[in-house]
């Protein structure tokens, strides 16, 4: 694994509770320096709600809209690494757009300079579609079912032909689970949660915790490929997911019902990411959530 070989300066753009995650990691690596961007950070940020006994003290706050190049101007100097890991403000195709596509433009101009190395642009395997049982990989065809897919490949397509300066790296992260993430147990629990019969639809998950070191992974991996599925290693039947989950909670069996129209069913492929070296600490998501509890 390749160290920081000199003094970096990294900018995780959108810092929420992945971006959080990814800058308490970053902030153990010696020859760092790390930046947070995000609306409306403060004294009290919400990092402090998410990690109340450990808010790394050597975090540098920045408060600026990624939508608006305006408020970009006077960032740092010699950002050497961008992670984007923006979020949507809601569930439409503009709100999309402006945050994936034009707030990443907007960024990656603020910060275009000759030190600028390696970008990380976080996607989603919304980029695919229907795949049945079928497994898919990073040369599967993207052929999303709804707008979020199309406008993430759109901002993929962009930043590996548009940025040739540095080295450009888009993360598709399956469902991600975790700390503060339990809404799955919690409808299972209430017995809310409906699933089709066995053999109807699979579905694939990430702990937030290893999405985050995937992340810091290739941050400084040598010669990476320009793409990777983040998803961990057991793709499992939503069925026989959310029984095992229930069991955990001692819910109700969930009822039978259909998955959403907009994911389809796939298993989803992280052998890339496995060869080059990266091991998961949780490899599967049955006992992912169950350290939840």
């Amino acid at each position: 694994m390749k160290q920081f070989s000199e003094q970096s300066k990294i900018l995780i753009a959108g810092c929420g509770d992945l971006g959080c995650k990814v800058a308490m990691l970053l902030t153990d690596k010696q020859q760092t320096e790390v930046w947070a961007l995000r609306r409306q950070p403060s004294d009290t940020s919400d990092s402090k709600d998410l990690y109340p006994d450990e808010h790394p003290a050597n975090i540098h706050w920045l408060s600026a809209d990624l939508t608006d190049p305006a408020s970009l101007i006077g960032l740092p100097d010699g950002i050497t690494h961008i992670i984007y890991a923006a979020a949507a403000d809601g569930r439409t195709e503009q709100q999309y757009r402006a945050i994936y596509v034009e707030g990443l433009k907007n960024i990656v101009a603020a910060c275009s300079t000759p030190v600028l190395s390696r970008i990380i642009f976080i996607s989603s395997t919304a980029v695919y579609g229907e795949h049945g049982d079928q497994w898919v990989d990073e040369t599967t065809p993207p052929s999303p079912l709804d707008f979020n897919g199309r406008v993430l490949v759109e901002a993929e397509h962009w930043l590996s032909s548009s940025v040739p300066q540095c080295t450009t790296i888009s993360l598709r992260l399956s469902g991600i689970y975790g700390p503060g993430r339990r809404f799955l147990l919690d409808r299972l629990k209430q017995g809310l949660a409906l699933a089709p019969a066995v053999g109807g639809h699979w579905v694939n998950r990430i702990h937030s915790e290893d999405a985050a070191r995937a992340i810091v992974y290739l941050l400084t991996y040598p010669n990476p490929e320009n793409l990777y599925l983040v998803t961990d290693s057991e793709p499992m039947q939503m069925r026989t997911l959310y029984e095992a989950l229930a069991n955990l909670v001692d819910g109700p069996m969930p009822k039978l019902g259909h998955a959403p129209k907009s994911v389809g069913s796939k298993r989803l492929s992280n052998a890339r990411l496995r060869a080059s070296g990266f091991t998961f600490k949780w490899p599967d998501s049955i006992s992912g959530h169950a350290a939840l509890l």
